[in-house]
């Protein structure tokens, strides 16, 4: 592990797994989730590029395969186990995934926290909620420090 990933979360922090909000809870992403992460994002594309802290180049507008897509979760997940950086799913229920949550070092700045958050079109309601309720967990329970998060006001 390089000085960059170690300096992300101190040594002694164990990363949240789960986090229940108004209509959604979180729970770490991993491979399991890939039949239901692929159909949650690639059927709202646009409404992911229009959500504050996306752009242009994801999601891909081609889509993936699922077979991509496991091996992007599996990034995922060992980023998660390695402590190199956090995703969760966004769950509604027991295990419908309604979206994603990004927590990972700013690629420019990796002294900075780059968060981004996405939930499908047709739960578009619970992307403020999941904001607020995210931006409030960061400041009371992870170990950084406000002005080091950049995550996007809905």
């Amino acid at each position: 592990m390089s000085d960059d990933q170690q300096r992300f979360v101190p040594d002694g922090f164990e990363a949240p797994k789960n986090l229940a909000g108004d209509g959604f809870r979180l729970e770490p992403l991993g491979a399991e989730h890939n039949e239901r992460d692929l159909a949650a994002w690639s059927g709202s594309i646009g409404h992911i590029r229009a959500t504050p802290g996306f752009g242009r180049d994801w999601p891909p507008l081609e889509g993936m395969s699922a077979e991509a897509n496991l091996a992007d979760l599996v990034r995922h997940a060992e980023d998660f186990a390695e402590r190199r950086g956090f995703t969760y799913s966004v769950l509604e229920g027991e295990a419908e995934v309604i979206g994603c949550l990004y927590v990972y070092p700013a690629k420019e700045q990796p002294d900075r926290v780059h968060v981004s958050s996405w939930v499908r079109a047709d739960r578009a309601h619970l992307d403020v909620p999941l904001y607020e309720t995210v931006s409030r967990w960061l400041r009371e329970v992870w170990p950084f420090d406000a002005e080091r998060i950049d995550y996007a006001p809905r």
